[in-house]
């Protein structure tokens, strides 16, 4: 049996079978729901009863109402009444077993532990089963747009291609000293050096060398290197390497033609430690794995001490920060950054990432931002093998560096959204595909170690290869229409040349108007953009103000109960003076340009929660029919308007036939099921009263909060 979540301590679900394979953890409900027909949004892959393996963080058996972890080869005599499953995407599963026969109740609770726990090698990774039997996935992306594809950087041509769009030619060059992976098996085949960097200095110092990530259009750059190991035994190999990054730093001062102006920076030193790293992000995850609505409200009192103790808000403002300090040397002081770390493959790809989300808008546009993480994570060599640990070997290794980008990406996003192409949505999908176990982005920890498993020895000879899609096959998850939703309807991009206004008609007043309109109907969001930075004098002569984003919601009750706690986890305190630099204030001081640099703030009481990730599957946490999804929804519907009006004009002026409008309308036309967290969750329309005890009352109910998320449900299994 399934409980749904807020019907954990009430004993009631659906009755269903539990069916374990090597690729997931399925339930299959006996009964449907008229809510399970009406998902907005629904995954090819995965259903909402369904797990990934990969994605069960923890297991617990429930023994006379005591959860005790569950390990390999505990289950030996007594099995658990119930089985709780914690997933790294934040849900939280119960399953019943006491309806199952114990036989098969044994097996099922062995398997699961089995593949969700055990040790395991490369080759038996339900990936390589997939495509064996499929004989090879051929599939191609399908984007809700026609537009520029995502570029792989698996060949000499796209480096190129990327040192042409950014000016980078004359300085930089493209080796192919690695092809086939025969100088290094921790670079990809094809890359960029400074031209002074010979191919006998590559081969010698492997990734210890100065790799390229991007060039400023003043002739400034962007690099990263890992740090040479210091040879304490031979002191002349250990001059050698100082030598030779001495040697590699003047050639790039010398390469813009003015002395030192290249600055190292040790990210190691700078950053916290990956260690660090980890164990803030097990001490943050906690605060929202809650088995029921009870354990939700009895937090309250505790939440912000324990967000402080967690520390991984404060590890995002640092890596912002950093990101920050390394514009300021691009764009103001005419600076190259080399980047530096031990391995260069963690913060190094997290920071060069970062920074050139800020400074060139084409990274902040879907297949710009697709491109960026193939350019310095998948072609970076970042260790998402290890560091999402697949394979479960070692959890030492476990670190989200790639979700802590993810993280800094939003809070940037939250603060410009007109900047950015894609949605909050896309970033917390992107998250939710690390631990789907099929794609060949997320699945390695180099080109080389993928290259290695899926053509054998020799990569040309297609018969024995195999094709694993990339996570921007988006086709592979999700519909066009799903797709949709990764698509900012707020985007401010560059103004498109239409040959339509190059003809005698653009010169109509009445059409001029309405263009004028048109070009600027994304004015309603201008509360959200004074929200975000604002640049009027007010704001620097005011203390930021604690915010909540229930601010929008008309239900005074829901306001009552949920603000005060909502509030505290979306923003820390209120105090604490903005001090920023000159530079930066002289930034913020001009009207925002959506397609230059973009700039964060970083102070701690603007660093936010992830909401959306981390408390969708929280019905205690949702807000019906309001939140940020309520605002951004009626702008959809405003500007699906404007836009209607504009083709009606402009087929009266031209004297023709209206075109029909778009199938895929921007708003969600779900306004009587919408809740802050669509289009994760939605309010259900069977459901009982939640009794709702907080650490001022012992308890209170009110029918209002009728919003249990269907993927939220934890619970029930029977029999295999």
């Amino acid at each position: 049996m399934k409980y749904p979540r807020e019907d954990a301590l009430l004993q009631r679900g659906f009755y269903g079978k539990l069916v374990c394979t090597n690729f997931k953890i399925s339930f299959q409900s006996t009964e449907q729901l008229l809510d399970d027909l009406e998902q907005p949004f629904r995954n090819k892959l995965m259903g909402e009863n369904d797990i990934s393996l990969h994605c069960v963080d923890q297991l617990f058996g429930v023994y006379d109402e005591k959860k005790k972890p569950l390990l390999p080869g505990a289950i030996k005599n007594k099995i658990p009444e119930k089985l709780l499953v914690y997933c790294k995407d934040f849900r939280v599963f119960y399953f019943g077993l006491r309806q199952a026969k114990e036989e098969d109740a044994k097996r099922l609770i062995q398997a699961i532990v089995h593949y969700c726990l055990n040790l395991m090698t490369l080759k038996c990774l339900f990936a390589f089963s997939y495509v064996g039997k499929a004989g090879g996935l051929k599939v191609g992306p399908v984007d809700v747009d026609e537009g520029p594809p995502t570029v792989m950087f698996e060949t000499k041509s796209d480096w190129k291609m990327e040192l042409d769009r950014t000016e980078g030619v004359l300085t930089y060059r493209v080796v192919t000293v690695n092809e086939n992976y025969k100088t290094s098996s921790s670079l990809p085949q094809f890359f960029v050096v400074p031209s002074t960097v010979t191919d006998e200095e590559i081969k010698s110092k492997g990734n210890g060398i100065p790799l390229w990530c991007w060039s400023h259009c003043s002739g400034c750059a962007l690099l990263k290197m890992a740090a040479l190991p210091e040879v304490t035994d031979h002191e002349v190999a250990s001059q050698a390497n100082k030598d030779f990054i001495d040697r590699a730093l003047l050639a790039l001062s010398n390469s813009h033609h003015v002395s030192h102006r290249v600055r190292p920076e040790n990210l190691s030193a700078t950053l916290p430690s990956l260690q660090e790293i980890q164990a803030s992000y097990n001490r943050f995850k906690q605060l929202f794995l809650m088995d029921n609505g009870t354990e939700f409200w009895e937090s309250d009192h505790k939440c912000l001490s324990a967000l402080e103790n967690a520390n991984w808000l404060e590890i995002i403002r640092q890596c912002l920060k950093k990101a920050l300090d390394v514009v300021e040397y691009l764009e103001h002081k005419n600076t190259s950054v080399v980047l530096v770390e031990e391995d260069g493959s963690d913060l190094c790809c997290l920071i060069a990432s970062l920074v050139q989300v800020m400074v060139d808008p084409y990274f902040r546009t879907i297949s710009g931002f697709q491109s960026l993480i193939q350019k310095e994570w998948v072609m970076g060599c970042h260790r998402f093998l290890d560091r999402c640990n697949h394979l479960r070997s070692n959890d030492k290794y476990e670190v989200p560096v790639f979700l802590l980008f993810l993280e800094c990406v939003w809070q940037l996003h939250q603060q410009h959204t007109p900047a950015f192409e894609f949605t909050e949505t896309y970033l917390t999908i992107l998250s939710d595909s690390l631990y789907i176990p099929i794609f060949s982005t997320f699945l390695f920890n180099s080109p080389q170690q993928r290259d290695k498993n899926m053509f054998g020895e020799d990569r040309h000879i297609q018969s024995r290869s195999l094709k694993l899609p990339t996570v921007w096959e988006w086709s592979v998850q999700f519909e066009p229409s799903v797709q949709a939703l990764f698509y900012n309807p707020l985007f401010i991009g560059k103004p498109k040349v239409d040959h339509v206004r190059k003809t005698q008609r653009v010169k109509d007043p009445a059409l001029n108007c309405l263009e004028n309109v048109f070009e600027n109907d994304l004015d309603i969001l201008e509360p959200q953009r004074q929200m975000s930075l604002p640049s009027s004098p007010s704001y620097q002569s005011k203390p930021v103000a604690k915010k909540s984003f229930l601010r929008e919601e008309t239900d005074n009750l829901i306001k009552t109960f949920l603000g005060k706690k909502i509030s505290r986890w979306t923003f820390a305190t209120e105090d604490t003076a903005i001090d920023y630099r000159p530079f930066y204030e002289h930034w913020r001081s001009k009207p925002i340009d959506y397609q230059g640099l973009l700039l964060p703030l970083y102070d701690s009481p603007v660093i936010r929660i992830w909401v959306q990730r981390y408390m969708r599957w929280i019905p205690e946490a949702q807000i019906p029919g309001g939140g940020p999804t309520a605002t951004l929804n009626k702008a959809c519907e405003v500007q699906d308007e404007i836009k209607s009006l504009k083709m009606k004009l402009e087929a009266t002026l031209l004297q023709r036939q209206p075109s029909s409008p778009r199938a895929a309308s921007c708003s969600f036309r779900l306004s009587s099921r919408l809740s802050s967290v669509f289009p994760f969750g939605t309010i259900r329309r069977q459901s009982v009263k939640p009794r709702i005890p907080v650490s001022t009352n012992n308890s209170l109910s009110f029918g209002s909060m009728e919003n249990l998320p269907d993927d939220e449900v934890e619970s029930l299994g029977v029999c295999v």
